[in-house]
């Protein structure tokens, strides 16, 4: 998380357009798995994507150990550096379920299920945060034309879809309206970016960063929200299609939803900062899959 990697334009030749050809591709590159039988008595393989609390170990522990005795089967965790490569992995049945972001849920929703859904402040929804400087006067788009713009990762809805979406109303592309953009492929070193001055402003998970002013307020309190986003559907808990009512996704389903009523769950959901994991709603991600079409639509 500390090293910056993958910068490069965000243009529309770098708009990294999730095609089944990248995905499988992304997976065969990621790792060499073999697939999941799905109602065996293997391990169930559990993706995690670079949102900001994959780096504490602590959380990863207990996160594992409750999906174990809660599943009553061994659990991996499998993280990797990008969106793309965890969904590649999951689309392509290689995951039992992962924690993916709205974007490629809308994506690949025919050939995903959703498993559960965080509720964060009493709500399945978050926002995207456009941030700049904290001694910035900036309150919207507009005003960070021409900035170095630091993205999430091309995958991710709060940052980078969201944004996106915003300059195509526009007939505007990011490299068109920023002087330079690049992708930090994590939420929390898109804040890193602002808060260094390595870039002028950013596109975030407004979850993150809330959670994040409370974890550490120094490096939040050196940037500034300049624009939140409607509310959007949070990032769920995804699973291949195929494995729809087959034992690894029962098994997983169960886990998350009864989460709130076990100390262990509770104890996670404290480091979260989330309320709990509730059943899903598909109609919650319709405005993560209008920006993608609009973006499609309007390049």
């Amino acid at each position: 998380m500390g090293t910056w990697r993958g910068v490069g334009s965000a243009s529309a030749g770098g708009f990294h357009r999730m095609t089944r050809r990248r995905l499988l591709a992304g997976a065969a590159v990621a790792v060499a798995l073999p697939s999941v039988a799905l109602a065996g008595a293997g391990p169930l393989r559990f993706g995690l994507t670079p949102v900001f609390l994959t780096n504490d170990l602590d959380l990863l522990s207990r996160l594992k150990a409750y999906l174990s005795r809660s599943t009553g089967r061994p659990v991996e965790l499998v993280l990797r550096r990008t969106y793309q490569e965890i969904t590649a992995l999951l689309v392509s049945d290689q995951l039992d379920a992962a924690w993916i972001c709205g974007y490629p849920y809308v994506e690949y929703r025919q050939q995903l299920a959703l498993l559960a859904i965080p509720i964060w402040q009493g709500r399945p929804f978050y926002q995207s945060y456009l941030i700049t400087g904290a001694g910035r006067q900036a309150e919207g788009l507009a005003d960070l034309a021409g900035d170095i713009h630091a993205f999430s990762d091309p995958n991710s809805n709060s940052g980078y879809l969201v944004t996106r979406a915003l300059l195509a109303e526009r007939g505007e592309r990011p490299e068109t309206f920023f002087r330079q953009s690049f992708f930090t492929y994590g939420h929390r070193n898109v804040v890193r970016a602002v808060a260094s001055g390595l870039a002028d402003s950013g596109s975030v998970d407004g979850y993150v960063w809330e959670v994040m002013t409370g974890t550490e307020p120094a490096l939040t309190g050196r940037t500034r929200v300049a624009r939140r986003s409607e509310w959007l559907g949070f990032p769920p808990v995804a699973a291949p299609r195929s494995a729809l009512g087959g034992d690894a996704f029962e098994a997983l389903q169960r886990a998350m939803l009864s989460m709130e009523r076990d100390d262990d769950g509770r104890a996670i959901l404290a480091m979260l900062r989330l309320d709990r994991f509730g059943p899903p709603e598909v109609g919650d991600y319709r405005a993560i899959a209008a920006k993608a079409e609009l973006v499609r639509t309007l390049g």
